[in-house]
């Protein structure tokens, strides 16, 4: 299985489109329910700090959604710090 974070840091004045834009792409992963592929994201306590976590045994489908490709258009526009993808590996979980 595939481990993935992102880690972001938006403009402040860029939180709510932000969330706006992850909101979208959550609509369009519901809809679509992929098998085997789990998503979330996180709004960190600075208010402006962004962490998605991904886990998938094939392709992401994020890069064939309309909404993600929405997302990711002006990325580097709303951001202050731009995506840092980390490749995770698990040493335990709990109902993960």
């Amino acid at each position: 299985m595939r481990q993935v974070m992102v880690r972001y840091k938006v403009k402040p004045d860029q939180v709510a489109e932000n969330e706006t834009l992850v909101r979208a792409v959550y609509d369009e992963l519901h809809a679509l329910a992929p098998e085997d592929f789990r998503y979330a994201t996180f709004r960190l306590e600075d208010g402006v700090s962004f962490v998605h976590l991904a886990w998938t045994n094939g392709d992401a489908p994020l890069s064939k959604l309309e909404a993600f490709q929405r997302f990711t258009a002006q990325i580097r526009d709303r951001c202050d710090e731009p995506p840092a993808v980390t490749e995770l590996t698990a040493i335990g979980a709990y109902r993960l």
